[in-house]
């Protein structure tokens, strides 16, 4: 099973987090199957590939509370995950070729 979560970056006591797809087996800091963003909460900055996360949302991963926390905020990912939607309905509709 593959997991959205933070994996942890930066100097002592100024912790950045990188936002990782990731095996649930693996440690915190173990190799990433994809970054797919960034998240400083010091400086409260997020990066979000919204592609690459939505990818990974419609193949089955599951975000951590703190992930899924950071998702909610963001509008852009609201808004592929919106379009992915319609466009998987309209596709359904479509006749065979």
């Amino acid at each position: 099973m593959v997991k959205l979560r933070l994996k942890r970056c930066g100097r002592k006591q100024h912790a950045t987090y990188r936002i990782v797809a990731i095996d649930v087996r693996s440690r915190r800091e173990g190799r990433a199957l994809r970054k797919v963003g960034f998240y400083d909460p010091i400086n409260n900055q997020t990066y979000l590939n919204a592609p690459a996360i939505v990818y990974f949302l419609e193949r089955g991963a599951q975000p951590t509370e703190t992930v899924r926390d950071i998702l909610k905020k963001s509008e852009t990912v609201q808004k592929h995950l919106e379009a992915m939607e319609v466009f998987k309905r309209i596709s359904s509709n479509l006749p065979p070729f």
